[in-house]
């Protein structure tokens, strides 16, 4: 999934491609004859595969993906997963627990210790066998996927993150925003790269 962004700097603006190209994007020079100010690095993806994540808290668009489709604009779609890597979600369709690809790009927002593997199951089962998880009382504004999953964080009772739990804006401030915005930056590179090296000049360049 992670399509290698490679990011390097030559005579000033910071260059940003999928291949180092022979020639600087920027001056033109013979980048084999020439120092660079930043060596090539490549930049770190954001994104996880939910099942390699156990115990965990995850986003990801409601439809598409972070890379291709997402806006900040557009609804975030919340989930957890369990010990064994199975995804636990409720959406429209009710409460549903598997393993699916549509969550092969998505951003941890938090992963407890493996110490609390078996009360964070525990836990979520009982939450689970609440009736008001059902298809018919989901309501896309007020009682939805963001409701579960604070429930269930609350009443894990885990640190700052059951306490941020008990207010929408307080989870959302604390673990959502900077998680996306971090990622908003690579994704904003990514969709440039589509048309071809970005070259990044800022007021100094």
């Amino acid at each position: 999934m992670d399509p290698g962004i490679i990011c390097f700097q030559h005579c000033g603006p910071k260059i940003f491609c999928f291949a180092l190209p022979e020639n600087c994007p920027s001056c033109q020079k013979d980048l084999e004859m020439e120092n660079f100010s930043l060596l090539p690095f490549r930049v770190p993806y954001p994104f996880v595969k939910a099942s390699q994540y156990r115990c965990a808290v995850v986003i990801k668009p409601t439809t598409g993906d972070f890379l291709n489709d997402y806006h900040n604009s557009k609804d975030l779609h919340i989930g957890v997963t369990t010990s064994d890597g199975k995804i636990v979600e409720f959406d429209r369709h009710g409460l549903r627990c598997h393993r699916s690809t549509q969550w092969n790009q998505c951003l941890l927002l938090e992963q407890v210790h493996g110490s609390w593997r078996e009360h964070w199951d525990n836990v979520l089962m009982k939450i689970c066998y609440q009736k008001c998880w059902s298809p018919e009382l989901y309501r896309e504004d007020t009682h939805n996927c963001f409701t579960f999953v604070l429930t269930f964080l609350v009443n894990l009772g885990y640190s700052s993150l059951s306490l941020a739990a008990k207010s929408k804006t307080n989870f959302c401030e604390k673990f959502i925003i900077p998680r996306t915005s971090s990622a908003g930056k690579y994704i904003s590179v990514y969709r440039r790269l589509k048309h071809g090296i970005y070259v990044h000049r800022n007021s100094k360049n």
